[in-house]
């Protein structure tokens, strides 16, 4: 078989696979369609992605659904301004043989969502900076390898300023995609409502692997 014919059938494969990530997705997220596409593109293509938008539409949401989709372990980080970074990145401490030991952070799961990641202090949103670029964790002298696939989901409220940090260019360089998440529209709310009050909300199921996606 050419190499073209089996590029083109490994093509149609991930397309095929992509849409049915999409309906699991639909039957716990109602509407908020480009905003699906785009986190899907953003995953397939290894990158992070951050989403703005104001509270309640359903973010933090999304990427709990999309991990139970994608079957990858999954964090979620809720950051303040009295989160250090220790907190997200692990530490190390003396165990009672005496021993350092080094007890991993949340950011060592495969998916991560990042809440409100402009509470945080620029020190703490700092120190993503390596875990987003470089895929691993420095402590001391050690470095700490991620596992692959790996993704930061991150979340934040463009409206509010007040107990905020904007974001670095440094940072905001290591998303490759900023998507805005919408207000619902009437169908999509009244979706919601039904889901909501009447239990029709599905489980999403497993489509897709973090194997798959490598």
């Amino acid at each position: 078989m050419r190499e073209t014919e089996i590029l083109e059938k490994e093509l149609c494969a991930i397309e095929r696979e992509l849409s049915e990530a999409r309906t699991e997705i639909a039957k716990v997220i109602a509407g908020q369609d480009e905003v699906i596409d785009g986190v899907l593109v953003c995953l397939i293509a290894g990158g992070n992605a951050l989403l703005e938008g104001v509270p309640g539409l359903g973010k933090t949401k999304l990427v709990r659904t999309l991990a139970s989709v994608l079957d990858l372990p999954f964090a979620r980080i809720q950051f303040t301004p009295d989160l250090m970074p220790a907190d997200i990145l692990g530490t190390s401490v003396l165990t009672e043989g005496g021993a350092i030991e080094f007890r991993q952070g949340p950011v060592f799961a495969s998916l991560i969502l990042a809440d409100e990641i402009n509470r945080a202090t620029p020190k703490t949103q700092s120190a993503l900076l390596e875990v987003m670029q470089e895929r691993s964790v420095t402590i001391g002298r050690t470095t700490h390898r991620l596992h692959e696939p790996h993704f930061v989901l991150a979340t934040q409220n463009p409206l509010e300023m007040e107990g905020t940090y904007p974001l670095p260019e440094a940072q905001l360089d290591r998303f490759l995609f900023k998507l805005d998440v919408p207000f619902p529209s009437s169908e999509d709310l009244k979706a919601i409502v039904d889901r909501t009050t009447e239990g029709a909300e599905d489980e999403p199921r497993q489509v897709l692997s973090g194997e798959r996606i490598l």
